[in-house]
């Protein structure tokens, strides 16, 4: 049975210090886990964008490092920083890796992805963060234009949660 930790009391904010994605993510679902004494899980996920090097990367919801940005200002702040990227280097994705620790010390992880490119302007009104600045080809729009339904089966998360039970299955 699968609970959030506010539902059991817990409020956690675990300060993200790892390099990787999966770092961040194994650092918070021990945090968790350490809290309630329960297996745990949690994720880390952020775009990266090949041109900038991976970044934002495990910054992406701190791009900029500007208190005063939200999730819009961080968008338009990405397009400005790949204003003059040209249209055939603009490839990023969306990454997210999922850890689920036990308090035994078992660690599975599992790592999702969804590629793409960056476009010049937002286009689209569902999704969050980044959303309508990814353009995601086999579908020839942004995430935030697709179906909610349609971009849960092609997400980064949703690769990664199926990547997860598939080895969860294995154990």
């Amino acid at each position: 049975e699968l609970v959030l930790q506010s539902d059991l009391g817990v409020d956690i904010d675990v300060e993200e210090t790892g390099t990787t994605f999966e770092e961040n993510s194994l650092l918070k679902a021990e945090a968790v886990m350490k809290a309630t004494g329960l297996p745990a899980l949690a994720d880390d996920s952020g775009i990266a964008v090949d041109a900038l090097g991976g970044a934002p990367g495990i910054y992406s919801a701190r791009y900029g490092f500007d208190d005063s940005l939200d999730d819009w200002g961080r968008l338009l702040l990405l397009l400005k920083n790949t204003e003059n990227i040209p249209d055939c280097q603009r490839q990023a994705k969306f990454v997210c890796v999922i850890s689920f620790v036990t308090p035994e010390g078992e660690i599975i992880q599992a790592r999702g992805e969804i590629h793409g490119e960056l476009t010049r302007e937002p286009r689209g009104e569902n999704g969050f963060g980044y959303d309508p600045i990814f353009y995601y080809p086999p579908a020839g729009c942004t995430t935030a234009e697709l179906d909610p339904e349609i971009k849960n089966k092609i997400s980064h998360r949703g690769n990664a949660i199926r990547a997860l039970v598939e080895k969860l299955k294995n154990q």
